[in-house]
């Protein structure tokens, strides 16, 4: 397993500390509970591009968390408890290309369709196979990553959603076009976070600013920012 520095340790936490701002800028609601989209819906997932799978969702987790506390959150709106876990499936998506990129939006799918609700509208699933084709070319385009990775946290919601927010079939339906409008930006405003973040940090490590280097990815590092 991976050893983690005192440096790198206190990367994780500022990285924390600003993912917790950008919770407190709100972009809309969601349909049925008082939760909120946030700008934290564009950054949350690069946590797992910048400090990896699992500490960038471990990460994410924790952030909503100090949220949830700072805020208060009544523990009656489940829309507040299910938003909790959605994101940190998308910082995995984001952070590797591993078969639970694929896994988990086919369970999501599965579930959906199994409940009565979905079943009426099982068409409204078919976008969590997205994630699924995003699979193959991750790697390759940061979009795909950045759609398959918002998809993802669509597709755990959605599930979880179904089951616990009680909410008919032609309310699912209605919501197709406007969830196609809201995952494009999503998956736009993550790439362009994700490029603005990895080189701000490029810049930081040129200035060598700090004795550690920041993790930048130079595949996406701007020729203007490069020396």
């Amino acid at each position: 397993m991976k050893s983690f520095n005192k440096k790198q340790l206190l990367f994780g936490v500022v990285f924390i500390l600003a993912g917790l701002v950008l919770l407190q800028i709100p972009v809309t609601h969601l349909v049925g509970s008082g939760a909120r989209f946030t700008a934290f819906d564009a950054f949350g997932p690069i946590a797992g591009g910048f400090l990896g799978s699992m500490p960038g969702a471990v990460s994410v987790f924790l952030m909503q968390i100090f949220n949830f506390v700072l805020h208060g959150a009544h523990v009656q709106d489940v829309g507040t408890i299910i938003r909790l876990f959605p994101m940190i499936f998308a910082a995995a998506y984001f952070g590797k290309r591993t078969k639970l990129n694929v896994i988990v939006p086919a369970l999501a799918i599965l579930a959906f369709v199994a409940s009565p609700i979905g079943r009426s509208a099982w068409y409204f699933s078919l976008y969590w196979l997205i994630p699924m084709v995003c699979y193959f070319y991750q790697d390759k385009f940061l979009l795909a990553r950045s759609l398959g990775s918002t998809f993802t946290a669509h597709a755990v919601g959605g599930a979880l959603w179904v089951y616990l927010v009680p909410m008919p079939a032609t309310v699912w339906i209605a919501l197709i076009p406007v969830v196609a409008m809201e995952r494009l930006s999503f998956a736009i405003g993550i790439s362009v976070m994700y490029l603005v973040v990895n080189n701000v940090l490029n810049y930081l490590n040129e200035k060598q600013l700090f004795s550690y280097q920041l993790p930048v990815n130079q595949n996406y590092v701007w020729n203007f920012a490069k020396n």
